[in-house]
């Protein structure tokens, strides 16, 4: 059978630890094997990527205590251009982004805060037009010392941005004033102390939401009130069995919602494993399947690919992309092959 191209990969990774930088890797339609096609190494430690809707422009931060974000230009024979100049955060240590009402918005992990930088026709980032930061601690004197924004992304109807924090174990809400290119607070959900909360996901139903939490194996089954702009907290599900090894030491890193809202997948540093779970029809209760080995060590993030057909884990600490054919009866990940690739940390597809 011919491995004919079925799309892209871009992959970051962490330079500091042995990576190269932004790898960008073709993809086999049959198959899902990733083979690398070029390199850009230009942003040191760029740890989070994001494309744009048409795919033309990649975005990236630089997880470095002085935080940068910057965008590529998407060439036809996959090399990526800088385009325009690399921004400052005024924050340290980004750790996510996302595009929203010709923004990018970035969640600085140890500043705390949300940056928005405006983004011209051409793709290219103007300078930080606002930095909007949170407050508030958690009971983990070492990991909640202060707030650690993680992740920001806009909700399904468009009319929110959502941020969640480990360090404060909240998720925010917020109005993005594109105009001004500042965020205002709008409601905060505070969820059981002490998990710290990593990443969230949407059903494709709009109206729930899974919150990820890194420093507790487990998930947060939310309701989503897109009118009011309000998260409501129903219940918890454990990523793990209570038997697992190193249950205790896991640091769940990412979660992944199958498209048809019938799975979600989260990734367990540690135990090196990826947790298999199963919605309900109402999307209001999910249930721990099982856990299957993620292919290699220290799974940083989880992508699932455009079709919905397999999941690819960035394992960091064994450098190594490593994909799965998905069962789509019971959502189970079954290894079908690997890339090797240093101190990967993220997946994005066009």
């Amino acid at each position: 059978m011919s491995e004919h191209h079925g799309g892209r990969a871009f992959i970051g990774s962490y330079t500091g630890a042995g990576g190269r930088g932004i790898v960008v890797a073709d993809v086999a339609a049959d198959t899902g094997a990733l083979t690398e096609r070029s390199v850009q190494d230009a942003l040191p430690e760029p740890s989070y990527l994001k494309l744009s809707d048409d795919a033309a422009v990649l975005y990236a931060v630089s997880e470095t205590d002085h935080g940068l974000a910057a965008a590529f230009r998407v060439g036809a024979d996959a090399t990526l251009a800088p385009l325009g100049e690399f921004r400052e955060l005024g924050a340290a240590a980004p750790a996510h982004l996302t595009l929203a009402e010709g923004h990018l918005l970035v969640a600085n992990y140890v500043s705390g805060s949300v940056t928005v930088l405006p983004v011209g026709e051409d793709g290219a980032l103007g300078a930080a037009s606002s930095v909007h930061a949170h407050e508030g601690s958690g009971p983990n004197a070492e990991r909640q010392e202060g707030p650690h924004a993680h992740q920001v992304l806009p909700d399904p109807s468009g009319r929110w941005i959502v941020g969640v924090d480990l360090g404060t174990d909240s998720v925010r809400v917020y109005r993005l004033d594109a105009a001004a290119g500042t965020l205002a607070a709008h409601s905060e959900t505070v969820l059981t102390r002490g998990r710290g909360p990593r990443h969230l996901v949407f059903h494709p139903d709009g109206r729930h939401a899974y919150v990820l939490h890194e420093l507790h194996p487990s998930l947060t089954v939310c309701r989503w009130d897109a009118e009011a702009g309000t998260l409501e907290a129903l219940g918890e599900a454990p990523l793990l069995p209570e038997s697992a090894p190193g249950r205790e030491e896991s640091n769940a890193s990412a979660i992944v919602m199958d498209h048809g809202g019938r799975f979600v997948w989260a990734a367990n540093r540690g135990p090196d494993s990826i947790s298999v779970l199963a919605l309900d029809d109402s999307g209001e209760k999910a249930e721990l399947v099982t856990t299957v080995p993620c292919g290699g060590r220290w799974p940083r993030d989880l992508a699932l690919d455009p079709a919905g057909r397999r999941l690819y884990a960035a394992n960091e600490h064994s450098g190594d992309v490593t994909w799965f054919d998905i069962d789509p009866a019971t959502g189970v990940p079954v290894k079908a092959g690997a890339l090797e690739l240093p101190a990967p940390a993220c997946v994005v597809f066009d």
